[in-house]
């Protein structure tokens, strides 16, 4: 039957007409004038495989008078591109093997015009009955498909790929794995809410359609090596490298995407506006990776980029990514830390210098992490601070303070040392102070002057508002009021004498240039300016990271009061400054 199909033979068209129903109604006149008529084009296809009739419209469309169609075999109907399978599965419907064949074709109209068609046959009657070929121009349905597809698949604004088709060409390029590698530059404009406050959405929309172009301008020679430059939503774009060669070939993008946006000012509601963006910039094999993986990661990247410093690229790394992903982890367990007790105190002893007794201890927070072992202040406390957690955990470290140093007092004879806490700058602002202490202090029993709070200068030094009251009302409780890390910092020194400050602490950066070999040098005459300005306005002065006895020696001399660092003691349990004030 497939041979009948594909080449001469067979019974002529007037025997095989004579044998068949079919072909009497075709004489039928009504039958006949239907069929010429007809706007579609249609044969009559015999059980050999040949045309019996074809009307004028499928002449029309392969350019043949119709009735020099007949007893053509179909396979020979070179026009309708008919394959091997396709004629397989026309003599399938003549045999009565199959209901019906339809095929989709492009076809080329004889005045030049491309069309889709769907070729159709269908049996006219019983096995072995002939049957009826006709062929439907589906070019307008098919255009108003893709048309959709375009609409669906694309940026409406700038006409760029959209977030749907970018995700289907990643899925496709990690798929395949003769892609090897793919590559990605994520990137969105710096400061484009501006230009939507400021001019208008409007503006801001044109802005996006004249970046889409200058980036397309930009990645013109490289697009026929699979780049697809797609815009993913907002002022959010992105440039998908399937077949990345190394991330040379990204950097390099990268570079000639700011340079093109840089290269000429944006003309915006009559005004010239320069723009640039932040590029994130990551190359992955496909093997293993996800689209997830990959954007989350490209994200992280351009936030990089933003943070330092925008109008630049950052590329992926690793190492940067995985401290990122554990500052988020302890960030989201602080608070479940310090509702589950995971926190302890160590404290550092504060000497005098000039008979190195012991005046004091810092308190200083450690987190017993249940994985990640004991971590330090830096660490954590930055976290504490941007999450809030910092309120919860300051309480708790003011009230387990100020107990151990009243066991301390009841427990030892002689003066007893006062114990130095840290305090926030979110605590002074989102907690009251001043309540807190109030209550910690009446709890414990702990004399208000056995308390020292430290509070950086970004935090003390301030002219007026809650924490400057909040400090009055502490001093005038007898709680000691002191300033860490004084000297490198903020040091406004007019603020400093209105402030009710006890003690300062002077940063150990400064402390540090008191080394063997160092010389005396302006570190040494800072300080001894400092401490001579504090002892001036009634305050102490503490030095703090002090770890060899040259430089104890040069703080006593200039007249230094007090001393911590690990040449005395580093930070140590309770019981162990509990054994240093009994052998006192």
């Amino acid at each position: 039957m497939n041979a009948s199909l594909g080449a001469a033979g067979g019974s002529s068209p007037a025997a095989g007409a004579a044998a068949h129903p079919i072909t009497d109604r075709y004489t039928d006149p009504c039958f006949r004038a239907v069929f010429n008529s007809a706007r579609h084009p249609m044969a009559v296809i015999g059980p050999t495989g040949r045309v019996l009739a074809a009307n004028p419209a499928f002449g029309r469309l392969l350019d043949t008078p119709a009735e020099e169609l007949t007893g053509l075999p179909v396979g020979e109907l070179v026009p309708l591109g008919l394959d091997e399978h396709t004629r397989a599965a026309c003599a399938a419907v003549l045999r009565g093997d199959c209901a019906q064949v339809t095929r989709t074709r492009r076809l080329k109209h004889p005045d030049g015009r491309p069309l889709w068609a769907e070729v159709t046959l269908v049996p006219a009657g019983a096995p072995g009955a002939p049957a009826l070929l006709s062929v439907t121009d589906i070019s307008e349905h098919r255009d108003l498909r893709e048309g959709l597809r375009y609409l669906q698949c694309h940026d409406p604004l700038t006409r760029l790929p959209n977030r749907a088709l970018f995700f289907q060409r990643l899925a496709a390029a990690l798929a395949d794995s003769a892609t090897g590698r793919v590559g990605l530059c994520y990137l969105d404009l710096d400061g484009f809410t501006a230009v939507n406050d400021t001019l208008g959405h409007r503006a801001g929309d044109e802005l996006l359609a004249l970046v889409a172009q200058r980036l397309v301008h930009v990645t013109a020679g490289q697009r026929d090596g699979g780049l697809l430059v797609a815009r993913l939503g907002g002022d959010e774009f992105a440039l998908l490298v399937a077949g990345s060669t190394g991330t040379q070939q990204l950097t390099d993008l990268a570079d000639a995407v700011l340079a093109g946006l840089a290269a000429r000012p944006f003309e915006l509601a009559g005004q010239r506006h320069t723009v640039s963006a932040s590029v994130g910039v990551i190359e992955r094999p496909t093997a293993g990776t996800s689209a997830t993986e990959l954007m989350r990661d490209a994200g992280t990247t351009l936030y990089w980029a933003k943070s330092d410093g925008k109008g630049r690229w950052t590329l992926y790394d690793a190492e940067r990514s995985a401290r990122r992903m554990r500052r988020q982890a302890l960030s989201s367990a602080l608070l479940p830390a310090v509702e589950r007790g995971e926190f302890a105190l160590e404290f550092q002893p504060i000497v005098g210098l000039a008979d190195g007794t012991l005046r004091g201890v810092e308190a200083l927070v450690r987190w017993q992490h249940p994985r990640l072992g004991t971590l330090a202040p830096g660490d954590f406390i930055s976290l504490a601070e941007e999450t809030g957690a910092i309120v919860p955990l300051g309480r708790w470290a003011l009230a387990e303070s100020c107990r151990q140093a009243r066991r301390w007092q009841l427990e030892h004879s002689g003066v007893p040392p006062y114990v130095s806490v840290n305090v926030a700058v979110r605590q002074v602002w989102d907690s009251d102070l001043v309540a807190d202490v109030a209550a910690v202090l009446r709890e414990t029993g702990l004399p208000p002057g056995l308390l020292q709070l430290e509070l950086t200068e970004s935090a003390g030094v301030c002219p007026a508002g809650r924490p400057l009251r909040a400090l009055h009302a502490l001093s005038e409780m007898g709680v000691r009021i002191a300033i860490d890390d004084f000297g490198t910092g903020y040091s406004n020194l007019a603020y400093l004498s209105r402030l009710p400050v006890r003690a300062l602490k002077l940063d150990g950066a400064l402390v540090r240039g008191f080394h063997p070999g160092a010389g005396c040098g302006a570190d040494e005459a800072i300080v001894a300016t400092l401490v001579d300005l504090a002892h001036r306005l009634g305050l102490t002065v503490t030095a703090e990271c002090v770890e060899e006895p040259a430089q104890a020696e040069r703080l006593r001399l200039i007249g230094c009061d007090t001393g911590q660092g690990w040449h005395y003691s580093k930070p140590v349990a309770a019981d162990r400054i509990s054994a240093l004030l009994a052998r006192s």
